[in-house]
């Protein structure tokens, strides 16, 4: 959901959720839910149909209206840290702060000025939605993620690795699992993309997303639009001498520490996750206080 009529509720759930360190649980009230027996159907439809001339017709269109929402939601996006970005980088796997629908986006933005390719790893209830967002998560190169260990040893990492290994794309995955509306915070990762990294032996850029809320333009009654900032924070590499589960650990703790420092530079804070009305981008009511 990008804006809905639900949003007080989601952010009791964020306030909720933070306080008690449940960081990856859903919060959104109206997603799309899916039985296992429709998330093998799905993963089954995908895996089938990817190759073929009708979803790569489907996948031109969705990249081409991709490009134009990149162009429009980004125009004064500003990229910080590019050139810490190597010019021969191959297959790489980026990581962010997941807080909006749109907000890989940024993202896209950032892999089209450095002329690559993205595939965006997604929650398969998500492959659910409805219009164009629909359209788009089906088929602007995106890869639906379960959690079927089957599907994900076989079907999934196949994809991965061709999109990783012999395409050398750019492959966005959210450490942090579930979108939390506007959250300006960073939240603890979860251990697969780091755990990719290393079984495939590609790097990590490590990014942040800054949001900050517009002065002078409003959304609506309850929210102010805002303008993002992409901190690109270091590019992580896997070590080869140790285990992908010691690297995992590794990567994911120095990943979420860059991201908890750039969060406390930018907002001129300490880090806790006591909610704060202005922990949500463009919360009116953060004025209010």
């Amino acid at each position: 959901m990008i804006l809905g009529s639900n949003r007080d509720i989601v952010i009791e759930n964020i306030k909720n959720n933070a306080e008690a360190g449940l960081f990856h649980q859903k919060v959104e009230v109206s997603d799309p839910v899916l039985t296992d027996e429709e998330n093998t159907i799905l993963t089954t439809n995908f895996l089938n149909s990817r190759t073929t001339i009708p979803y790569k017709v489907k996948s031109f269109f969705a990249i081409v209206l991709q490009n134009l929402a990149t162009y429009l939601i980004n125009r004064d996006t500003v990229i910080i840290g590019l050139e810490k970005i190597p010019k021969d980088l191959g297959g790489v796997i980026i990581t962010s702060n997941h807080f909006s629908p749109l907000e890989n986006t940024v993202i896209k933005h950032l892999t089209n000025k450095l002329d690559k390719r993205l595939a965006i790893i997604s929650q398969s209830t998500n492959f659910k939605m409805k219009g164009l967002v629909g359209f788009l998560m089906n088929y602007a190169n995106t890869i639906p993620i379960t959690s079927d260990p089957k599907y994900l040893a076989r079907g999934f990492f196949g994809v991965l690795k061709e999109k990783l290994c012999e395409k050398n794309e750019a492959v966005l995955l959210y450490p942090e699992q579930e979108m939390w509306f506007n959250y300006r915070k960073p939240r603890p990762p979860k251990k697969g993309a780091y755990f990719f990294s290393c079984k495939l032996n590609v790097p990590i850029i490590s990014c942040f997303v800054e949001i900050r809320d517009r002065d002078k333009d409003e959304k609506n009654d309850e929210f102010k639009k805002v303008q993002y900032i992409l901190h690109i924070l270091d590019v992580l590499y896997p070590d080869p001498s140790l285990s992908a589960k010691d690297n995992s650990e590794i990567l994911a703790e120095r990943d979420f520490r860059l991201k908890c420092d750039c969060y406390e530079k930018i907002y001129d804070k300490k880090l806790t996750y006591s909610f704060d009305t202005k922990d949500i981008a463009g919360w009116k009511k953060g004025y209010e206080e």
